[in-house]
């Protein structure tokens, strides 16, 4: 946080505020850069360390999202969706981050960042708290079979509610139950409130960055579940994109590393190579869409008043 994006360096006012000297932070590098090498020791040999990102940077080099409007979403424990936006940074009206995507060659490019809380980690509550799964892929079994004509939305609040709502005071709602509910129906809402919570990130994305975003690269875990990806292209709507291997975060700083030794192909190349292993198309219809996100968006409305939060964003 006290690093200045816009000027790439670090913030002297914010330095003299907290008295901390300038001398003892470090250099900033490239994403791709000489950062010294290994400990013979540790692998036989010494081995350069060419490249440093974070978790989701690299999730977004890994799937080639090399352009202005290119957007990946990682699910895990929670979720965390990306959008290249270009050379300048773009100022989120809509509570999301203002973040370096990478810096290549000298170049920098920036990104709007958007963070769910909780995605699998409802999916390992209801296996390991409600004990109504015994793994992770039966929730896709159940969602099949819900009935389709039940309207239930589970808000995933445990430890409040990321973007664009930040309101870490809220906690998790269950709501729209009828006596004709049981497991497969909770199962499908909690996969659905996945979709729900991306289409809110991509929809402050869009405002914020004045970008149409229409394809979105999935990767994490989660990603593996073909119905929570149909339903999350169904939802946004907007063609979803699986890459054949979903660790992509370990392919994007295997890629800059390799990029900065040479063995690696440049980012406009790499992003003609890329391919989706599985793409999702949106099927579901217009009104249905609507009337499932507005139901949603009444859930959480619904649950951050009930924790004394008030509006939604």
């Amino acid at each position: 946080m006290l690093y200045d994006l816009h000027r790439l360096d670090w913030d002297a006012a914010l330095l003299d505020g907290f008295g901390i000297p300038a001398a003892i932070l470090p250099e900033v590098r490239d994403t791709g850069a000489d950062y010294g090498a290994t400990l013979p020791a540790l692998f036989g040999d010494a081995i350069p360390i060419a490249g440093v990102a974070g978790d989701q940077q690299a999730a977004l080099i890994g799937q080639a999202c090399f352009r202005p409007g290119m957007v990946k979403s990682t699910y895990g424990t929670g979720a965390f969706a990306l959008v290249h936006t270009g050379a300048a940074p773009a100022k989120s009206t809509h509570q999301l981050l203002t973040t370096i995507a990478y810096r290549l060659g000298g170049a920098t490019a920036y990104a709007l960042e958007g963070s769910i809380f909780v995605a699998g980690a409802a999916v390992q509550w209801l296996r390991d708290r409600l004990g109504i799964i015994a793994t992770a892929p039966q929730t896709q079994t159940l969602a099949e079979r819900a009935d389709p004509r039940q309207r239930v939305y589970f808000v995933p609040g445990f430890a409040g509610l990321g973007a664009p709502y930040w309101a870490p005071e809220a906690r998790g709602a269950i709501l729209g139950l009828t006596a004709e509910c049981g497991v497969a129906e909770l199962a499908r809402a909690t996969l659905e409130a996945v979709g729900h919570q991306t289409r809110d990130l991509i929809a402050a994305m869009s405002a914020d960055s004045g970008l149409a975003i229409d394809t979105l690269r999935v990767d994490g875990g989660m990603a593996a579940n073909d119905w929570a990806m149909q339903f999350l292209a169904d939802i946004l709507p907007a063609r979803v994109e699986r890459p054949a291997s979903i660790e992509t975060t370990a392919w994007g700083a295997a890629y800059v590393a390799g990029l900065q030794r040479g063995v690696c192909p440049a980012p406009d190349e790499m992003v003609a190579r890329w391919r989706a292993e599985r793409t999702f198309a949106p099927a579901m219809p217009d009104a249905e869409r609507e009337e499932r996100y507005a139901g949603w968006k009444r859930a959480v409305a619904a649950t951050l008043a009930a924790s004394g939060h008030g509006t939604t964003a």
